[in-house]
């Protein structure tokens, strides 16, 4: 039976039958209409472009990694991608990030939870509900851009959306609402949710440099999102 249009196709790529249906479930409960893939090629089965509207992938399939189909997924298509990974596999998180995910949830993880992030990836899109009216307590402004906070999008001078991953955006929304302040890696790494101490340099700088990318208009001469030696970042709303 064909989805109905307005149900976003949700491609769940896990090697776990048993983890599949309870995925897929939980996708048709919750207004989704789910594919099932068991591997990387049942994936790629699906067709170029995959008819998909996000890809919910877990990173240890069995005999291959899901990181792959993450970078082949980013580099080829417009699809956002949530991935699954299991207690304690920091480094496949921040893999994750590198690659461009626009968002992770740790098994087990609360299905709820894991909806409602799927629901905010997809919004980030254009996918789902009307976008809301623009509330103006709910704009952050800075040079030509804005946040708008209760949508969680940035915005151009004409109103378009710069696209960012959920956690490029709630980065750049915490430099926002904490300006003119010099803010520590550690401080930024426990806004993101995350326990990986270990890598904090580099998770955070990655972000930061995708971040500048999208916001600054030298990225290499950050007027806003600043570095500060051997301390941390300071965000300035004006340029300074």
């Amino acid at each position: 039976m064909q989805a109905d249009k307005s149900e976003p196709l949700i491609a769940i790529v896990d090697d776990d039958p048993n983890m599949r249906e309870t995925l897929s479930a939980l996708m048709r409960d919750s207004g989704f209409a789910p594919i099932c893939c068991a591997d990387i090629a049942g994936f790629h089965a699906l067709g170029d472009p995959p008819p998909v509207d996000l890809a919910l992938i877990d990173l240890r399939l069995r005999g291959e990694s899901g990181l792959t189909l993450a970078i082949h997924i980013r580099e080829r298509y417009e699809i956002p991608i949530v991935m699954l990974t299991g207690v304690g596999d920091e480094i496949d998180k921040i893999i994750g990030l590198e690659t461009g995910a626009d968002d992770y949830l740790i098994k087990p993880f609360n299905p709820r939870e894991l909806v409602a992030r799927i629901r905010a990836v997809l919004r980030r899109y254009g996918h789902g509900t009307a976008r809301p009216s623009v509330s103006p307590g709910q704009d952050i402004a800075f040079g030509t851009l804005r946040i708008d906070v209760q949508s969680r999008r940035l915005l151009d001078a004409e109103g378009e959306e710069i696209p960012l991953t959920n956690a490029e955006y709630r980065l750049l929304e915490y430099f926002a609402k904490n300006p003119d302040r010099v803010i520590p890696r550690p401080e930024l790494l426990e806004e993101l949710g995350s326990d990986m101490q270990r890598y904090v340099d580099r998770t955070i700088d990655v972000l930061i440099l995708r971040l500048r990318r999208k916001i600054e208009k030298v990225p290499s001469k950050p007027v806003h999102l600043q570095t500060r030696r051997a301390q941390g970042y300071i965000f300035h709303l004006a340029a300074t």
